[in-house]
């Protein structure tokens, strides 16, 4: 299995980098992981309606060249289903058992997702009503994708 992350932005914490890494490290026993980062466009202070949306449709461009026909994806918006640990876990199985070999996750930029992506989406997921960075949300959904094979396993990391 391959799972692929998606991202806008560049990630400069040396400190959410150390915690990915420790992530994709624990993850590689399970599946391959592709980390790709996109470039975000620049937004102007104040910027208009317009401007947004023409910043959200570049970064969609960049973001569905990355991704092929046969992958199955997971884009992340606020609108998106919110899943227990355990839900996700069994979504993350089903997703493989129903003939899927790659699982790509999309994160947006500071703008979000523009709609093209989230019809391309096989599926949108919300972590809750919380404003994260997307930074801070590369960790987070690292993590939880590492909790949900660990279910798998009947580990006890998952308590």
């Amino acid at each position: 299995m391959k799972i692929k992350m998606i991202t806008v932005g560049k990630l400069k914490e040396k400190y959410l980098k150390d915690g990915i890494a420790e992530y994709v490290k624990r993850l590689s026993r399970f599946a391959k992981i592709e980390m790709i980062e996109l470039a975000d466009e620049k937004t102007p202070d104040k910027a208009s309606l317009a401007e947004n949306k023409a910043i959200l449709k570049k970064e969609s461009e960049r973001i569905l060249a990355k991704i092929n026909e046969r992958e199955y994806v997971i884009a992340l918006a606020i609108e998106g289903k919110q899943f227990a640990s355990e839900d996700f876990s069994q979504l993350v199985s089903d997703t493989m058992v129903k003939g899927y070999s790659d699982i790509s996750f999309v994160i947006g930029g500071s703008l979000g997702l523009h709609e093209t992506v989230k019809k391309r989406a096989n599926l949108l997921m919300s972590f809750g009503l919380l404003t994260l960075p997307h930074q801070l949300m590369r960790l987070v959904l690292i993590e939880q994708i590492y909790r949900s094979f660990m279910i798998q396993q009947g580990s006890p990391y998952h308590k």
